[in-house]
């Protein structure tokens, strides 16, 4: 497949239908963000586009000892989320609270999509900003916006389409899809780190060694203000 035909989708999804979920397309060099809501939107939208690769951000598989999310035995604690907490960032467990709604959801749709012939993975928009050396969107959402346009710009060299909104009028929610979707494209071109192992796997871009934290959350533009937790 040549660069110019990879599809690649990303969804920041929400634990309940009825709350928006963001929505990252990228074709091309292009980028579309939108916001959708139920299961059968996200899934016609999919068939349309086709895309090689769905990264989703939620939790896509259950910890060890647990069938479904709701069982009382079993773990807590999935590889990838040891991962995480290993290189100290920070996460929510997905057997506590909300989180469970969001699991059963994911895990539900990841199987539809999957249908679909879509490659489908699991990824933390919250924890990749991180390692790109970007405030999440719940402590600075303005920096985020400025951030993610200055990345998809330098170095995956894209733009926006004519028809999304504006980067700084993105919600949380579509700027952690468009997180997603470039976490996608990174593993599509096999430049992504994998966290955990067997089917507990959280897809993370790699850390530059020579890229100071700083460079994209201050260097590029000054921070002014602005979920799982980002």
């Amino acid at each position: 497949m040549s660069e110019k035909l990879i599809k690649i989708a990303g969804i920041d999804l929400a634990g309940s239908p009825r709350r928006p979920t963001g929505f990252c397309l990228i074709e091309d060099k292009n980028i579309e963000v939108t916001v959708v809501h139920d299961d059968e939107e996200i899934i016609d939208k999919l068939k349309k586009f086709d895309p090689a690769v769905v990264a989703i951000d939620a939790p896509l598989s259950l910890p060890p000892g647990r069938r479904q999310i709701e069982d009382r035995g079993g773990g807590h604690f999935r590889s990838c989320d040891l991962a995480l907490r290993e290189r100290g960032i920070r996460f929510f467990p997905i057997t506590l609270g909300p989180m469970r709604m969001l699991t059963a959801r994911g895990i539900a749709l990841k199987k539809r999509i999957q249908r679909l012939g879509c490659r489908v993975i699991e990824v933390y928009p919250g924890a990749a900003q991180e390692v790109w050396g970007l405030p999440r969107a719940g402590s600075d959402r303005i920096g985020l916006a400025r951030g993610l346009e200055y990345l998809a710009g330098k170095e995956f060299s894209m733009k926006l389409n004519s028809t999304s909104k504006k980067w700084s009028e993105m919600t949380a929610d579509e700027l952690d899809a468009v997180s997603a979707a470039l976490v996608g494209l990174l593993f599509f071109r096999n430049q992504a780190e994998l966290y955990g192992r067997g089917r507990q796997i959280i897809v993370m871009p790699r850390k530059k060694k020579n890229r100071p934290t700083k460079t994209l959350n201050q260097a590029s533009f000054q921070k002014k203000e602005v979920h799982r937790s980002g």
